[in-house]
């Protein structure tokens, strides 16, 4: 498996302090996925399985109300759901597919969220929304840009990160009166299952590297740079 999600859930649970509620809309992968990491006795953290589909207000809703009951609170929300629908001839059903999943879906999780990130009392409360460089419009006419060359039909998901610019600028503002910040950072161009070339021939780099900055970024060692676009290699991009 190597999906950002699984690899944040194996690094924070290595450190021993903290219990990691990991999302699944597949109740089976899920499950799979949490009995693989219990089953590791260099993971000494907690997890327990939250179904968890970004695009159904249900299972949003459930996810809400049964870490509400076995919880009481929600210290920290990352949202990583991401499709790419690279190759997708049909146009429209890849935007509104996109938009569905890596922009809509993040915003509707925050809000539905809201009540139990504000019951937190963690000083590390915050949200993290994964994004991408090739949703920066900024960086759209920089030669040297390096996410969005060479991936050609990417509209969808380039338009659909851009904004979740947006949603986390948003975020950021109607979640500040209970302290949680709210982040916008772009893993870099990382091994996962999102498109045919994410892969290590391709030069994408491993998930273990990818997500430890992500780490850092929980434990608060990049909450000086607020309200922008973090990047994957400690600086940050043009929105």
């Amino acid at each position: 498996m190597t999906s950002i999600g699984f690899e944040l859930a194996t690094q924070l649970l290595a450190k021993g302090t903290h219990h990691v509620l990991l999302g699944s809309r597949s109740p089976s992968k899920g499950h799979a996925a949490l009995e693989r990491l219990q089953s590791r006795s260099d993971l000494p953290g907690t997890a327990s399985f939250v179904h968890l589909d970004v695009t159904d207000d249900t299972t949003i809703a459930s996810a809400v109300t049964q870490i509400e009951t076995d919880h009481g609170r929600l210290d920290i929300l990352v949202n990583n759901a991401a499709i790419g629908r690279a190759g997708e001839t049909d146009t429209r059903k890849a935007m509104r597919e996109c938009f569905d999943t890596n922009a809509t879906g993040p915003a509707m999780l925050g809000y539905a969220f809201e009540e139990l990130l504000g019951k937190s009392r963690d000083p590390m409360r915050r949200i993290v929304n994964v994004s991408s460089g090739a949703g920066s419009v900024g960086r759209m006419f920089d030669p040297n840009r390096r996410a969005v060359s060479g991936l050609g039909r990417t509209l969808p998901y380039q338009a659909s990160k851009a904004a979740l610019s947006m949603v986390s600028a948003q975020q950021s503002l109607d979640f500040a009166p209970y302290g949680v910040k709210v982040l916008c950072w772009n893993p870099g161009f990382t091994v996962s299952d999102l498109g045919p070339f994410n892969k290590v021939e391709h030069g994408a780099k491993p998930v273990e590297v990818a997500v430890r900055p992500l780490v850092e970024i929980l434990e608060g060692k990049r909450d000086a740079e607020a309200n922008v676009f973090l990047s994957e290699d400690g600086g940050k991009y043009p929105w």
